[in-house]
């Protein structure tokens, strides 16, 4: 997880970095294209004038996206646009750790329940807790949990499994209340920005003494372009939000499945015994 921070945090900077010598990458871009008319002539003749005409203007039409994209990064003041790009990509980063690891927690239930079945009515207890110990995910934990008070009352079980259940849907939303912070604050920088952008266009105006268009602009540009970037930052999380929590929901239903299903197996094996 540090590794993970580290490596946000020098993007972060090489963004800002990048923003500060803009204006020399967008005249090397220039240069390129320039440099590079004397090979699609060949091409041209290669492919045909129709052909290379529709590949030029899809190529321009890629191109203009991401300097565009660009342009309005370093428009919306690289510091705070800096900010709010290292929410979205802290945001990021924690979603795909969640997802990874309770993706890797999801296992075949019935099948977990039907082995441990077959080895407690065998009487083979340990053998059933190996299979658990060799099993991933919280379900498994959950009837390991069971199968060490198996010689207990009922009602000492299920407040067993009921006490680690609740642990174990902690676990599993770890890092969720980050993830809720770097929604919550990525449109609040925008709107920092924006507070930020009206104080710049209110100095400038009180500077030249004037209230024309030209002089407001900058400012008003400032303050429209981090609000719109910090909104979209928390929209992209939260949809990643919805779907770590659904996959929490999933693996929750899972475990109480699998404490009511553990429960049944011990009753019907408790039952036979005493036949």
């Amino acid at each position: 997880m540090k590794r993970c921070i580290v490596a946000l945090l020098l993007t972060v900077f090489t963004l800002a970095g990048h923003s500060v010598n803009a204006q020399d990458s967008l005249n090397v871009n220039d240069t390129e294209v320039i440099d590079s008319s004397a090979a699609e002539v060949s091409v041209e003749e290669m492919i045909g004038d129709e052909d290379m005409a529709e590949l030029a203007e899809m190529a321009a039409t890629e191109i203009g996206m991401h300097q565009q994209l660009k342009n309005k990064f370093i428009e919306g003041n690289p510091r705070f646009m800096s900010l709010v790009a290292f929410a979205l990509i802290l945001g990021l980063a924690l979603c795909i750790e969640r997802i990874i690891y309770l993706t890797r927690s999801e296992i075949n239930t019935k099948k977990l329940l039907s082995d441990i079945e077959k080895k407690v009515e065998m009487g083979d207890i340990e053998g059933a807790k190996t299979i658990c110990r060799n099993t991933r995910g919280p379900v498994a934990s959950v009837c390991y949990q069971g199968l060490m008070h198996i010689n207990e009352p009922a009602e000492d079980i299920e407040r067993s499994i009921v006490s680690y259940g609740t642990v174990l849907t902690s676990r599993l939303e770890r890092g969720c209340t980050w993830i809720k912070l770097c929604i919550a604050i990525a449109p609040s920088l925008g709107f920092l920005g924006t507070v930020i952008g009206m104080v710049m266009a209110f100095d400038h105006i009180q500077t030249e003494g004037d209230i024309s268009p030209t002089i407001v602009a900058e400012g008003m540009k400032v303050a429209l372009i981090t609000t719109i970037f910090g909104i979209i930052v928390a929209l992209i999380l939260q949809v990643f939000y919805n779907f770590v929590n659904s996959r929490i929901d999933r693996l929750t239903i899972q475990m109480e499945e699998g404490a009511i299903n553990l429960m049944d197996i011990f009753s019907k094996v408790k039952v036979k015994s005493e036949k």
